[in-house]
């Protein structure tokens, strides 16, 4: 359901904004109001269930899932859409936070856990590859309402099953404390940032109003920091940035994702925008990139991880994510797939396959197996964050220079395209940033504490999640 909800909302962005009457640069909104809400919130949803309990957070942000969702759909104007994916995005944060370490537990043998999360992560790899051309297929046929409303029915029959079928867990009971605090700082910081940037449409980089946004921002962060160094149970303790190649990996995983989920954002648009898709070809579009990330990342990587160690592989997907990008920002108005679009979605696919599950392992590789959880929550949260900002940056780089195009005179078609490339020319120079700081920072070594085996299946579970939905938390018994 969460797999499926993201990537339709993707194919649908052109008809959203055509029909509720976004503008370029706000459109953006429609995707980063979930997820600034589902990244800020996971590792507080994680801790919320220790405490009042794993199955019965889950029960409730599975039927807040369902409702939003209902809100999302019936949504009258671009307004309530954004406040209901809000709300969606903290309720997927509620639900998605207790998903593995519901799962683990009920499955204490090692064999029978790691069946359990393959099966798991076939369920999801079905998801991602039905998502895109479903999502063009409802859009199409119906109408972009029925992206959300096909979330109701799944999620009142996964509540009524998992009533009955889910392990109950006593949890420690709300006076053990929660960061609440943190938890919001962390939720608002990312939020100004995204609207400092869609507003430079209007106010310009160098306004008072965008640079009071971005030191309100940065003002935050120190206070988190402040924060999580006095409360007696932390979101985030601040012992755990002495690892280097966690930290190194979180600073990976936060700047390349700005420029590699454009292809989801901007793509889409360009081809029903400027080429000229319809929403079910441009859902079978990007189908290729779907199967080659799961292909690379769970048949590939696994092996291939173990005999040459991360760092290659993440150097290397990285080099093919920019330039995959690159080869987008040369994409014609009249773009024939085969020849154009198809080899760029499987390059794009395979440097994502090789970079994510990579970065979980070197994420690991220095905490120990008590710290797990935490770090693979830290990994994930990063991902969430950088591709809000990332969204919201390219959408007003690409909206600004389109508009720029057509004061001057361009036809509507050329001027949109030339905003895109831009945007795609930009997001291609991301993943080289992060390629430097991996080449430098990263330890080729072999971890000093070994993950257990079923830890790494959950990692390569949650792979697919978070590349195609960053909307997934991993959490690790």
């Amino acid at each position: 359901m969460v797999v499926l909800d993201s990537t339709v909302v993707n194919v649908a962005l052109p008809t959203i904004q055509r029909d509720l009457h976004f503008s370029q640069a706000s459109l953006a909104w429609v995707v980063n109001s979930y997820l600034i809400t589902f990244g800020g919130l996971l590792l507080f949803g994680g801790r919320l269930g220790d405490l009042v309990g794993r199955k019965r957070l889950f029960l409730v942000g599975l039927a807040a899932f369902s409702m939003t969702s209902m809100l999302c759909g019936i949504s009258p104007n671009a307004g309530l859409l954004v406040a209901a994916r809000f709300l969606q995005g903290a309720s997927a944060a509620l639900m998605s936070s207790m998903v593995l370490g519901t799962l683990s537990p009920m499955f204490p043998d090692p064999r029978q856990r790691t069946k359990a999360l393959s099966i798991f992560a076939a369920v999801t790899m079905g998801g991602v590859a039905l998502g895109l051309p479903l999502g063009g297929v409802l859009t199409e046929l119906l109408s972009w309402h029925w992206i959300f409303f096909i979330n109701v029915p799944i999620g009142l029959t996964a509540l009524f099953l998992s009533a009955r079928l889910i392990d109950s867990h006593a949890g420690l009971g709300i006076r053990a404390g929660a960061d609440i605090v943190g938890a919001l700082l962390v939720t608002i910081a990312p939020m100004l940032v995204v609207y400092a940037l869609i507003g430079t449409n209007t106010d310009g980089w160098g306004s008072p109003h965008t640079l009071l946004l971005f030191f309100g921002a940065l003002g935050l962060v120190v206070v988190f920091m402040v924060v999580e160094s006095r409360v007696r149970t932390p979101l985030i303790p601040l012992h755990i940035f002495r690892h280097r190649n966690l930290m190194t990996a979180n600073v990976v995983r936060f700047v390349f994702p700005m420029g590699a989920f454009s292809l989801n954002f901007l793509g889409s648009q360009f081809l029903q925008h400027v080429v000229g898709y319809s929403p079910i070809r441009t859902g079978l579009a990007f189908l290729p990139n779907s199967l080659a990330i799961a292909v690379v990342s769970l048949v590939l990587v696994p092996t291939l991880m173990w005999r040459t160690g991360p760092k290659p592989l993440i150097l290397a997907g990285l080099l093919l994510i920019s330039g995959s990008l690159v080869l987008f920002a040369q994409t014609p108005v009249d773009a024939h797939y085969v020849a154009n679009i198809l080899p760029i979605t499987l390059l794009l696919g395979m440097g994502i396959g090789l970079v994510f599950t990579t970065t979980v392992g070197v994420a690991l590789s220095d905490v120990a197996p008590t710290e797990a959880g935490l770090a693979s929550g830290l990994t994930n949260v990063s991902v969430q964050i950088g591709t809000s900002i990332g969204v919201a940056f390219l959408a007003s780089i690409s909206a600004s220079r389109a508009a720029h195009l057509l004061a001057q005179g361009i036809d509507r078609r050329d001027a949109l395209a030339g905003g895109f490339h831009l945007g795609f020319l930009i997001a291609a120079g991301l993943p080289l940033v992060s390629l430097i700081i991996a080449a430098v920072l990263i330890r080729s070594r072999r971890p000093e504490h070994e993950v257990d085996r079923s830890e790494m299946a959950a990692a390569e579970a949650m792979t697919i999640l978070e590349i195609t939905a960053p909307e997934q938390f991993i959490q690790l018994d």
